[in-house]
């Protein structure tokens, strides 16, 4: 069997165990991680394909089928999820499509299906288009998302829906953060340049940079030295509005993987000190290792912030970051699986961590500090209404943020909406992920 057949069948694997067992799509891929580089890149790019088409390739899948109601083995099942993936949405040559998908059968031990998957796909090529408008009348099998999220967006945002649903199946944006401790952003765009690498988009003085292709990081010039780390956008705002300053002492208090705790420090290598936990204490072990490479310096342990008689000192905080757990609806380009594996019951469970997680929060902020609540959910439920709940109930506490977007570039807050407290950013906007963002400041006395 040819090694590009095999490929497939690991991809297939993989898809099944995200689709059939709720397996995290990450997860699976790092535990497959034999072969070339280039092989890697193709296993990840046919399982990407596949997963975040998956819920309209399925509904294709049904209409190909010869027999009603006829199902497939999971491997299998995924394997022609896998080949459609690529006739409908990869540049890959049809013949290769289907010769190698079917001969990747034989790899998942069921040689006596070829001729059927070979059927499923050749009957794509001919009545895919027809069959096609046929699904496509359904707007959530047509944009691969669950009914239940295409109901929440239309409902939240009636006349963003359809870009937000467009933009959660792009492929992701790459953007840099530039560590401007070590190095100006005009310096490094230099660097990148003459590394060859086309720069598509810049924010905050070329502090962050967006490349018009994904690469390994280990192509970054100066990657291992600490010169630039992988970051969203919207993901670098947290540190802008949280606005630490020197003598400060600050908390992260969902901190992994710590690509907001570097920022913080970054910006403000003189606080007084940034004390960095997670409820994770293996997920740490990022924070520690991104801390490491870039030169900084935090206090890093695992505890729960919702429990902080367990482990604070009673020594108030200047600043809070609370990046709260949540649905991870503005990500959903970076992580195709969210489609398959978040539910529509996970939400309201999901809005009671976030209450309680502010709730505990509030009372380590010391009078006059600033907390900043950050979501990379774009549902109402998880966001506005949280924090609006909140305000309601903390006669103390007073929202901000819009007193603080203008210190933000006006290309990055020209699409924002705003209908309550905070503000959200629309995946898509300025090219960056969807996220929430509301400033609350402590009134004195």
């Amino acid at each position: 069997m040819s090694r590009s057949a095999a490929i497939r069948a690991r991809a297939a694997r993989i898809v099944a165990q995200v689709a059939f067992h709720g397996r995290s799509l990450d997860a699976a891929l790092a535990a497959d991680a034999a072969g070339t580089p280039q092989e890697r890149g193709l296993l990840r790019s046919l399982c990407y394909d596949s997963i975040r088409w998956y819920l309209r390739l399925d509904a294709l899948l049904k209409r190909l089928l010869t027999r009603p109601g006829q199902t497939l083995d999971p491997d299998l099942h995924a394997l022609v999820i896998v080949g459609l993936a690529q006739l409908l949405y990869t540049d890959i040559p049809a013949h290769a499509a289907v010769d190698e998908t079917v001969n990747a059968v034989r790899n998942l031990r069921q040689p006596r299906a070829a001729g059927l998957v070979n059927a499923i796909l050749r009957r794509c090529q001919r009545e895919g288009a027809k069959l096609g408008e046929q699904i496509d009348r359904d707007p959530a099998v047509r944009t691969a998302h669950p009914a239940w999220l295409v109901s929440a967006l239309e409902q939240d945002w009636p006349d963003r829906a359809p870009s937000i649903l467009a933009a959660n199946n792009e492929r992701p944006p790459f953007w840099l953060r530039v560590n401007r401790r070590r190095i100006a952003g005009s310096d490094y765009r230099r660097q990148l340049e003459a590394s060859g690498h086309e720069i598509a988009a810049s924010l905050f003085d070329d502090h962050a940079l967006r490349l018009a292709r994904a690469i390994d990081v280990h192509e970054l010039p100066g990657f291992a030295a600490g010169l630039v780390s992988v970051q969203d956008a919207a993901a670098q705002l947290a540190a802008f509005l949280l606005d630490p300053e020197a003598g400060h002492r600050v908390l992260d208090a969902c901190a992994a993987p710590g690509g907001k705790t570097c920022h913080l420090l970054e910006l403000q290598p003189r606080v007084a000190e940034l004390i960095a936990i997670d409820v994770s204490k293996e997920r740490l072990t990022r924070v520690d290792d991104n801390l490491r490479r870039l030169q900084l310096s935090a206090t890093v342990f695992a505890a729960d912030a919702a429990e902080p008689a367990q482990w604070w000192d009673g020594q108030p905080f200047d600043r809070i970051l609370l990046d709260v757990p949540c649905s991870a609806t503005g990500v959903i380009r970076r992580h195709a699986d969210i489609k398959l594996l978040r539910r529509a019951e996970d939400i309201p469970v999901l809005v009671q961590r976030q209450k309680e997680l502010l709730a505990r929060a509030w009372p380590m902020l010391r009078p006059g500090g600033r907390l900043l609540y950050a979501s990379c959910s774009v549902l109402k439920a998880e966001t506005r209404d949280v924090v609006g709940d909140f305000l309601d109930r903390t006669p103390d506490a007073r929202d901000t943020t819009q007193h603080r977007l203008p210190t933000l570039p006006a290309d990055v807050t020209a699409g924002m909406r705003s209908d309550g407290p905070g503000q959200a950013i629309l995946t898509g906007t300025a090219g960056m992920d969807g996220f929430y963002y509301a400033c609350l400041e402590k009134q004195a006395g």
